[in-house]
C-alpha cells in the first residue's frame, strides 16, 4: 500500500510563457478543491440508500413497510428491468417449499403506485409479444409465397418458347 502512494504521480498542463512559483500555487490549489469535491461525492454517494435490487434486511431498514408479491422463475428477468426503470427498491426471496419455487419479491409500501405502472407495462409488452406472429412462421409463409411466384414464371417461360 505504501508502495502505491509514493510511486503515484500527477502531471499538470499549463500554457504559458513563464512558470512562476505563484502559478504553480495556483495550479496546486485547483488540484487540491478538485480532490475535496471527488471525496465529498464519494461521501454523498454513500450516505444515499441503495436503488434497485437490495437484501431483505436493508429494505426492512428503510422503514416503509414491506409488501409481497409471488413471481415464477421466468419472469424474473424481466421484472428487474421494468423495477430499475421506475426506481423500485426490492429484495428477492426463493420460497422453496412449494414445489415448482416460487420468488417473493419484497418491496416498500409507498412503491405501490410504482409498480403497478410497472407491471402494466410489463403485461402490455407480453400481450403485444404473444400476438407478434414469430419469425419462423413469417419466414416460412414468405419462402412459400417465393416459391410459388417463382414456379408461375418458370411455367410462363416455357409456354412462350414453344409458340
Amino acid at each position: 500500500m505504501q508502495e502505491e502512494v509514493t510511486q503515484k504521480t500527477v502531471t499538470f498542463c499549463v500554457r504559458t510563457t513563464k512558470m512562476t512559483a505563484d502559478i504553480l500555487k495556483k495550479i496546486l490549489a485547483v488540484y487540491l478543491r478538485h480532490q475535496k469535491q471527488k471525496q465529498m461525492e464519494k461521501k454523498a454517494q454513500k450516505n444515499q440508500p441503495k436503488q434497485g435490487k437490495i437484501t431483505v434486511k436493508e429494505l426492512a431498514k428503510q422503514n416503509a413497510g414491506m409488501v409481497n408479491i409471488e413471481i415464477t422463475n421466468r419472469n424474473i428477468k424481466s421484472f428487474e428491468r421494468y423495477a430499475r426503470k421506475y426506481g423500485i427498491n426490492y429484495a428477492l426471496k426463493k420460497d422453496k417449499s412449494k414445489d415448482p419455487p416460487v420468488y417473493l419479491v419484497f418491496f416498500k409500501g409507498r412503491d405501490q403506485d410504482a409498480l403497478n405502472a410497472a407491471f402494466r407495462e410489463f403485461s402490455q409488452k407480453q400481450i403485444q409479444r404473444a400476438n407478434k406472429p414469430s419469425i419462423h412462421k413469417r419466414l416460412s409463409a414468405y419462402r412459400s409465397i417465393v416459391a410459388s411466384k417463382s414456379k408461375d414464371k418458370v411455367k410462363n417461360r416455357h409456354q412462350e418458347v414453344s409458340r
